[in-house]
């Protein structure tokens, strides 16, 4: 594990970011709106490995923490009046995806979702399983966004991404509100931590909880952005002191495989985040068993927080926090 310490902490980058907003600490918003979803619960805070985990797995039923992203864009812009008749479409690593063609399908909307050549076959499945179309292409995560932004604008759909560019904020930045939620029930789950381990693809989990525990709980928890050596866009954006362009092979952690990074996720993770994690193909997979055996079976994309806070260094007497983000 390769480990960089964040020398913007508290001052945040600022090259290229003045225009961009930092991440909402506003968990109130997501968590009046999802009261009222009958599917909606608190997941749990479960103790394993020396460590305390939140198991995202259930999550309103799609079995990741992205439930709470896209899907509560859609609620929100549902209040303002029908959706029938509206197209959003995304590119996705698989469950963003689910979150948004979930919540197309509950406000009457239409769901179009590209997937690249790397997503398993058995996301597609799931996502016309919930109403959407699904488009294969692309070689990679960027492709197919490229692919997704050009059909949103041949065709009039709404582009709902989980990531953020120049000029695209308004949609990512209410997205990464809704994971919020998640965030507010660990500050009522457990004591303040001493040390955070917050997994990363383009940046949208680690940067709204990384925003709102440092609200709530200080400066006193170690915040470490954990991401796949092979796609390191946080680390090297961090390491350039701007926005880069991340460069690598396939990642067999294809959730976390992005290799550009959210701005309004590299503005605050810079500001919030102590230090910067990478992880090999074989450190992600190795913890795998170990979950297994704790009844916490997930996938290399959804334990990597995991497995950097198994390989790190710690205190005896650490109180950790990690973030079990996915199934298997």
């Amino acid at each position: 594990m390769q480990t960089l310490e964040n020398p913007f902490r508290k001052v945040g980058i600022e090259i290229g970011l003045d225009a961009v907003r930092a991440p909402s600490v506003n968990a109130a918003a997501p968590r009046a709106l999802l009261a009222k979803c009958p599917v909606h619960g608190v997941t749990p805070m479960m103790s394993a490995l020396g460590l305390n985990i939140k198991d995202e797995r259930g999550r309103m039923g799609l079995g990741s923490f992205k439930a709470l992203g896209a899907a509560y864009v859609i609620a929100h812009e549902a209040q303002a009046g029908s959706l029938e008749g509206r197209t959003y479409i995304t590119a996705s690593a698989g469950n963003h995806g689910l979150s948004v063609a979930a919540g197309a399908k509950v406000f009457g909307a239409k769901a179009v979702i590209y997937l690249s050549e790397t997503v398993p076959s058995d996301f597609a499945d799931r996502l016309r399983a919930k109403g959407a179309d699904v488009v294969i292409e692309g070689a990679d995560y960027e492709a197919s966004m490229a692919a997704a932004q050009k059909a949103a604008a041949d065709n009039g759909w709404t582009l709902l991404s989980d990531s953020s560019w120049e000029g695209y904020f308004d949609l990512p930045h209410r997205l990464m509100e809704g994971y919020l939620a998640m965030a507010a029930e660990c500050t009522e789950q457990m004591e303040p931590p001493s040390h955070i381990f917050l997994q990363a693809g383009v940046g949208g989990l680690a940067g709204a909880c990384a925003a709102l525990f440092r609200d709530v709980w200080g400066d006193v928890p170690i915040i470490t952005v954990v991401e796949p050596e092979f796609a390191p866009a946080l680390y090297d954006s961090i390491a350039a002191g701007e926005f880069v362009t991340a460069k690598g092979p396939v990642s067999d952690m294809g959730r976390l495989d992005c290799k550009e990074a959210s701005l309004i996720a590299l503005k605050g993770l810079s500001h919030d985040a102590d230090r910067f994690a990478l992880i090999s193909e074989e450190e992600a997979s190795d913890v795998l068993p170990k979950l297994a055996e704790v009844g916490l079976a997930s996938s290399t994309s959804g334990a990597a927080g995991i497995a950097a806070a198994l390989l790190s260094d710690l205190p005896e007497d650490a109180r950790v926090l990690c973030i079990l983000s996915e199934g298997e």
